[in-house]
């Protein structure tokens, strides 16, 4: 029997680029995950007796918050629940489920690459019927409610036993708990040539993939050591843990070191890899050298016809606006158009499925196709593996490669994370209050062309978004970006990206360290990073 529970609302659910994302404690108040919930149920119409995919990354909290999710489900109207195994569901995976099964929507518990754990961080995000995170109408929607919100609904019935697989009742709704895996998989085996993957791990290749302990480790234990033959031990950390196993799960340099030592060491594999809690990242590592997640975008771009399910050649390629420019010259070398949105997944659903783009990427190590409608890093793994496959050629020559042919973007983020929101936004406000005045100055040897704060207008529905990050472009090609991440659970993560072009003809072997010093101090010089932060040097650079 469905039950109405009075509640009070809270004033800080409004969700970020990826859902709402807080502290496990924050979600513990009683009724907090409740409240949002039944915030997102409240502004969709039309779900009566449809079907609602749940899942995870199995972070601290999943199991518990998708009882409730069901409970919730079940009174609301929902006429099905597909729930992962263990409430397991990569988020790429969940996208799949909701395009495969026509799916209403789905709840997807994750807060990506931040670390889990009793004292550390969980979220929840809607995707709609398309696979994809619902877009700023909804959850500026969703926010609204919230904080007008007097009552949830939810039925009394016994916990589903998540683990076993199978249909029961919950009210006069179905659950199916689903292999988290199989579609998956399947899918992957439709998109790449495994024969020729098996072909050329069996000749000798050798790979290494950092499961970070999340939610990849059950589908890259299947796809790449039973299904292409890899050695078992291929997979490390393949175990999802509520807490990761007390590591961050974000594969960059710093959290995934022990990879980066491995591949830069004595008789490394030939190929690394990694993804991150919710499996929607990727890190690519070669012998000996690291491919930024924006190389990787362009490399992917101009080879992806390499792989059968792309075989019949691009629509267009779209990159967040901080991503380097390196895929923009692939665009215009395939004669396809690119497309330079927001930061956010979100916003290359319309462009996906109008059939203007076939592959989007990010800095922040997010890669994906029109497959699904999330970044997927394993997908990312598996398109390389199948250009490894018919180059024959190992990661470092394919990048000289295509260094020698489209040029060079030297390119680092600088991370300032949990930097005091207060004086994140002082320093934003001055430095957008100050642009004009840098036109024509000169840092260093640079002088400043142009200076915006990025705006898009969505060439599908109109809708635009406005002050997405600072950008400061100078003569030379070279450009820095500013902008405060929606990522984060605690204080405010400040951003700066630096990117300086070489052309085929330039000098390709700086250290990417070296080439960008200059663009580091202009960086501090233009926005007082040390005076407003109190920080000589980033977190993390990547």
């Amino acid at each position: 029997m469905t039950r109405s529970i009075a509640t009070t609302p809270f004033d800080d659910q409004k969700p970020g680029t990826s859902g709402l994302r807080k502290k496990v404690r924050v979600f513990q108040q009683p009724g907090y995950a409740k409240n949002f919930i039944q915030s997102v149920f409240d502004v969709l119409d039309g779900f009566a007796g449809q079907t609602l995919v749940l899942g995870g990354d199995g972070r601290f909290l999943n199991r518990e918050v998708i009882q409730t999710a069901i409970r919730m489900a079940a009174a609301n109207g929902f006429g099905r629940v597909l729930v992962g195994s263990g409430g397991i569901l990569s988020t790429p995976a969940a996208s799949n489920v909701i395009r495969k099964y026509g799916a209403f929507g789905g709840l997807i518990l994750s807060a990506s690459h931040n670390p889990g754990g009793p004292d550390e961080d969980f979220g929840i995000k809607y995707n709609i019927s398309n696979g994809g995170p619902a877009p700023e109408k909804v959850t500026d929607a969703v926010y609204a409610r919230s904080k007008v919100i007097d009552r949830y609904l939810t039925v009394d019935v016994p916990d589903v036993d998540l683990d076993r697989l199978g249909s029961t009742q919950v009210g006069d709704m179905t659950i199916e708990v689903i292999d988290p895996v199989e579609d998956y998989a399947a899918l992957m085996e439709e998109l790449f040539d495994f024969g020729a993957i098996r072909s050329l791990i069996a000749g000798g290749f050798r790979l290494s993939f950092d499961a970070m302990h999340a939610v990849t480790g059950p589908y890259a234990h299947e796809i790449l050591e039973r299904r292409l033959g890899a050695p078992e031990g291929t997979v490390v950390n393949g175990t999802p843990l509520p807490d990761f196993g007390g590591h961050h799960p974000d594969p960059n340099a710093v959290h995934a070191a022990e990879l980066f030592a491995r591949m830069f060491g004595a008789d490394a594999p030939d190929f690394g890899a990694a993804s991150d809690g919710d499996g929607d990242r990727n890190l690519i590592v070669g012998r000996n050298i690291f491919v930024t997640p924006s190389d990787s975008l362009a490399v992917l771009a101009a080879n992806m016809g390499l792989a059968p399910g792309y075989a019949g050649g691009l629509t267009g390629i779209a990159r967040s606006m901080p991503t380097s420019g390196a895929a923009d010259r692939v665009a215009r070398a395939l004669n396809v158009p690119l497309f330079e949105t927001p930061t956010g997944w979100k916003f290359f659903g319309n462009l996906l499925d109008a059939g203007l783009a076939t592959i989007c990427g990010e800095e922040s190590a997010g890669t994906g196709s029109n497959h699904v409608r999330e970044k997927d890093g394993l997908w990312a793994v598996l398109l390389w593996l199948n250009i490894l496959a018919v180059r024959r050629e190992s990661v470092a020559a394919i990048m000289a490669d295509h260094w020698a042919r489209y040029g060079r973007n030297y390119y680092a983020r600088h991370d300032y994370e949990g930097v005091e929101s207060d004086a994140a936004d002082r320093l934003m406000s001055e430095l957008r209050g100050g642009l004009d005045s840098l036109v024509g100055q000169s840092f260093g040897s640079s002088i400043v062309a142009a200076t915006d704060d990025f705006e898009y207008t969505d060439p599908v529905d109109g809708s635009v978004s406005r002050a997405q990050g600072v950008r400061i472009l100078f003569e030379t090609g070279s450009r820095i970006v500013f902008r405060l991440s929606g990522t984060g659970t605690s204080g405010a993560t400040l951003r700066v990206y630096l990117e300086r072009f070489e052309g085929p003809q330039g000098v390709l072997d700086y250290d990417v360290g070296t080439a960008l010093e200059d663009l580091v101090e202009a960086a501090d010089a233009i926005a007082g990073i040390r005076h407003h932060t109190g920080r000589e040097q980033p977190t993390v650079i990547t």
